[in-house]
């Protein structure tokens, strides 16, 4: 019988082959039950990511992760995204990546993320560097970055929607928050340049970023 999921290794990471003609809850399934097979041989190992074989919304993804991390004792350092310089990715996020410092009320990670790398908090982050295109950022609460945001920022990914991302220079491709999406349309608009810190908020069932004040600041909470 054809397996569902398959898993290759290399020397910084794994990525998952995943079957497309099998409904997707299905293959949870045969996921966790492959990594509880393969428990033993990944202990207490912590790794990088990739999954191939169908596209992913950020749900299933999500899902994916969890299932994995709810079936061994591996750790997922974080999520590569698929191209052809895999290996390279795995490469550049596991040797020189530094680790997020926790504080009271969230995280800080010192770095530049680089095309292909996710970066997940439990709770509001502080990025200490770029946020280059093709990487994204993750978080359940806020996002804070003290350099340029060119790449993706998903803050309140529970569902709050009244955190918000704050960048140095901001000029994503797809800012979310909560279940608020908003993407950067054209080139002109893309390539601006500001020279204020902005803030990405929610109101109306909208986003919109305006430059980051004393008046903002008052009237915003750290989630």
């Amino acid at each position: 019988m054809k397996s569902t999921v398959l898993i290759k290794s290399n020397r910084y990471g794994i990525t998952v082959i995943l079957d497309d003609q099998v409904a997707f809850d299905e293959l949870i399934t045969d996921v966790e039950e492959k990594f509880r097979d393969s428990g033993k041989f990944f202990e207490q190992a912590k790794l990088a990511v990739s999954f191939e074989g169908r596209n992913l919304t950020d749900e299933e993804e999500r899902r994916l992760i969890k299932a994995i991390t709810d079936s061994c004792e591996l750790e997922i350092a974080c999520v590569v995204d698929h191209n052809q310089g895999r290996e390279d990715n795995f490469r550049r996020v596991m040797e020189p990546a530094p680790a997020l410092s926790a504080t009271e009320s969230g995280q800080f990670y010192k770095g530049t993320l680089r095309s292909g790398q996710v970066l997940e908090s439990e709770t509001s982050i502080v990025i200490l560097g770029d946020v280059n295109p093709g990487s994204k950022v993750i978080a359940v609460g806020n996002i804070v970055v003290l350099g340029a945001l060119k790449g993706t920022a998903w803050a309140g990914i529970t569902g709050n929607e009244n955190a918000f991302v704050v960048a140095l220079e901001m000029n994503p491709v797809q800012i979310r928050i909560g279940d608020v999406i908003a993407r950067s349309t054209d080139k002109k608009q893309k390539t601006k340049k500001t020279t204020e810190p902005q803030i990405a908020f929610v109101e109306a069932g909208n986003i919109y970023i305006d430059t980051l004040c004393k008046e903002v600041l008052n009237e915003i909470s750290w989630t």
